[in-house]
């Protein structure tokens, strides 16, 4: 089996790495914002296989997350969604192959990308810890420091990977305790995806209310960042900002109007299938498998048969991810000045509305400013 591609169980453990981003919002897309479940997933699922066979890197896909959430807080139509998604897919592609998305990637100082990077490990870390590892209680919390224990303690051997104990405990648990495959034998049948194509008012909402916002997080996070995460993990194979905005906007262009959500590549996601394990384009195409079955055999039920990853284990897979990521910034304090930009940074995106945008633009003009002082000469 060729090294772009393999099977193993380490690309199993591996396909897992993201999973605590990705279901929440995907089931809170269905549940609130009303989509249609077997597009959502079947679809997201369809863009994992292709990225997975495109790069054969762990390169994960991840809903858009600044749309999700404006789209679960002012309960916008799926249309609009769709809308926003051809925008920026439309966007991305043009700064791509233009080379001004390469343009901009340049101008970026190192610092800013750390500081993003870090900026959106703890913000991560802190939805795992005062969100999903407290999402049943004191049962949930002991689930959590359960889950924990069993990956600090497994990643000493080397038999079954630790991801993978975490995830059957999570499931183990799920059966225990709630009932998700009686939904699930119920719910059994073929359910096909629907089309969706917006009307030119929703285009134009999904332009202005969604494409805008999402820009600034995209550039930032999930094309500079992701692509340094890429030069970090895979220097002999890394991708370049270009050819990450290009299957960016790909995706866009092509996913929401067969029914699924807007899409981008992600560097949380990234490092979270390298972190679990994963060398290879085999688990995003495995982990893409286990959403187009969901989408496409039990889409009535789906936000049932999901209770298999209890979001206390989900929190302790999104810990892991946070913390990984964070490992990834240890050379933003190698110098005094890259330290400031990267310090403001974190603030920015921890603190400021629209913080991934403030903090890109904002580090940016810092770190220049600070570059123009003169140096002190050693005493």
């Amino acid at each position: 089996m060729s090294e772009r591609l393999r099977f193993d169980r380490h690309e199993i453990a591996g396909a897992f790495g993201d999973i605590g981003t990705d279901l929440p919002l995907l089931i809170g897309l269905v549940t609130i914002a009303h989509l249609d479940a077997a597009g959502t997933f079947a679809i997201y699922g369809l863009m994992q296989i292709v990225t997975g066979l495109f790069y054969g890197l762990p390169m994960p896909v991840q809903p858009l997350k600044a749309m999700a959430a404006i789209m679960l807080t002012r309960h916008l139509s799926a249309g609009t969604l769709t809308g926003g998604g051809l925008v920026v897919g439309a966007v991305m592609l043009v700064l791509s192959l233009s080379g001004l998305l390469t343009v901009v990637a340049r101008l970026v100082p190192r610092a800013v990308v750390r500081g993003i990077q870090a900026g959106l490990a703890l913000t991560l870390g802190k939805l795992a810890l005062g969100t999903y590892c407290l999402a049943d209680g004191r049962r949930g919390l002991a689930l959590a420091v359960a889950a924990l224990v069993v990956y600090v303690i497994a990643r000493r051997q080397r038999v079954v990977p630790a991801p993978l104990l975490v995830i059957a405990l999570g499931v183990a648990y799920a059966l225990v305790c709630t009932t998700p495959l009686a939904h699930a034998a119920a719910a059994f049948g073929l359910h096909l995806p629907t089309s969706r194509l917006p009307s030119l008012q929703e285009l134009e909402n999904g332009a202005l209310v969604l494409a805008i916002p999402q820009l600034a997080l995209s550039l930032g996070n999930s094309v500079i960042a992701t692509s340094a995460a890429t030069k970090d993990l895979f220097p002999e194979r890394a991708l370049s900002v270009k050819q990450i905005g290009i299957t960016y906007g790909l995706m866009n262009l092509v996913g929401p109007p067969l029914g699924g959500v807007p899409t981008c590549h992600g560097c949380g996601g990234f490092v979270g299938f390298y972190n679990f394990g994963a060398r290879t384009g085999g688990a995003p195409v495995i982990y893409g498998s286990i959403f187009v079955a969901l989408g496409l055999l039990f889409a009535p039920a789906v936000t049932e048969v999901v209770r298999l990853f209890p979001m206390p284990v989900l929190g302790v897979v999104l810990l892991l991810e946070a913390l990984a990521l964070l490992r990834l910034t240890h050379d933003a304090t190698r110098d005094g000045r890259e330290l400031v930009v990267f310090l403001a940074v974190v603030s920015a995106v921890l603190f400021v509305p629209g913080g991934y945008a403030v903090g890109l633009v904002g580090g940016a003009l810092l770190s220049y400013l600070l570059g123009r002082l003169p140096r002190r000469s050693p005493a």
